[in-house]
C-alpha cells in the first residue's frame, strides 16, 4: 500500500511537469518579441511580388508588406530568402517564424501549415505568345509547358492537364530565362508576373490564354500558434480596411484589390 501510494505521488508529480510545461509553451508570438525580430521567408526572384532593387535591396510587394508588419508588430525584419519550394519546410524546419511569398491558399498546404485571412486575389494562368492558339486545356496535349515546382499551377496541370509535358523549374526567375530564350513556349503561372517575364525579352510577349482559378494569397505559419494566428488576422484585416495593403498592391502590380472580396473570401 505504500509502494502503491508512493508510486501514484510519482506519478502526479510528472503529470503536474508535463502539464506545466505544456501551459508555459511560448506561442511564436511570444518568440518573436522576445528577440525582437521576425523572420520573415520571402522569395525574391518573383518580381513585383520579391525582388531585389539596382542597389540589390529587396524590393517588392511581398516584401513592402513583410516591412509593414514587422513595424506595426514593433520588431526588426529579417528576410529568410527561400523559393517556392522550400516554403513550407522553411517554417517546419523553423528556419522562418511566417512565409509571405505568394503562399496561395490551398486544401493540401492547409493540412500542414495555418493561413491568414488573404491580403491579395492572385488569378493563375496558362500563358503563351500572341500568336499561340489556347483556349482550353486539351490543347496542351503534346506542349510543353514550364512551371515552377510545387505550385499551385504545377499541381493544378498534374491532375488537369495529363496530356502536356510539364517541364518544372525551381524558381520564376530560371522559368522566365526559359520562355526568354526559347526554351518554351507556354508558361502555367500566377497572371501578375506576365508583365516581368516578358520583359526579359520584348520579342516574345506573353498573353494570358486560360485563367485556370483565382487563387488567394495570404501569410503562413506553423500550426497550433493561436496568438500568433489571431495577431496576423487582425493585422491584414486592419490593413486592408485602412488601405495599406491596396496601396501596396496598387505600386507595384498596378491593380486594384477589393478588401471586402478578401475578407468575405477569407470567411
Amino acid at each position: 500500500m505504500k509502494t502503491a501510494s508512493v508510486l501514484r505521488l510519482i506519478l502526479g508529480a510528472a503529470f503536474a511537469l508535463l502539464s506545466l510545461g505544456a501551459t508555459a509553451h511560448a506561442d511564436t508570438l511570444d518568440d518573436i518579441k522576445k528577440a525582437g525580430k521576425i523572420r520573415i521567408a520571402i522569395d525574391l526572384a518573383i518580381p513585383p511580388f520579391g525582388m531585389t532593387d539596382d542597389k540589390m535591396q529587396p524590393a517588392g510587394s511581398d516584401v513592402d508588406l513583410a516591412r509593414l508588419l514587422a513595424k506595426d508588430l514593433g520588431v526588426q525584419l529579417e528576410i529568410v530568402t527561400t523559393t517556392g519550394p522550400s516554403r513550407i519546410p522553411m517554417l517546419q524546419t523553423n528556419k522562418a517564424d511566417i512565409v509571405v511569398s505568394t503562399l496561395s491558399i490551398t486544401p493540401d498546404r492547409a493540412k500542414v501549415i495555418d493561413f491568414s485571412l488573404p491580403y491579395a486575389d492572385h488569378p493563375s494562368v496558362v500563358a503563351g505568345m500572341k500568336s499561340a492558339t489556347i483556349k482550353e486545356l486539351s490543347d496542351l496535349d503534346g506542349k510543353k509547358v514550364a512551371v515552377v515546382r510545387g505550385t499551385t499551377q504545377d499541381s493544378d496541370l498534374t491532375q488537369k492537364a495529363k496530356g502536356a509535358q510539364l517541364v518544372r523549374y525551381e524558381d520564376d526567375a530560371t522559368m522566365a530565362l526559359a520562355f526568354a530564350s526559347g526554351q518554351v513556349d507556354i508558361i502555367a503561372t500566377a497572371r501578375s508576373l506576365l508583365p516581368a517575364i516578358s520583359k526579359k525579352n520584348p520579342a516574345r510577349t506573353l498573353e494570358a490564354k486560360i485563367t485556370m482559378q483565382t487563387n488567394y494569397l495570404a501569410i503562413g505559419m506553423r500550426k497550433d500558434e493561436p496568438k500568433l494566428l489571431a495577431w496576423v488576422n487582425d493585422w491584414v484585416k486592419t490593413n486592408l480596411q485602412n488601405g495599406k495593403l491596396v496601396a501596396i498592391y496598387k505600386t507595384h502590380h498596378g491593380i486594384d484589390i477589393d478588401p471586402a472580396l478578401l475578407l468575405k473570401a477569407g470567411g
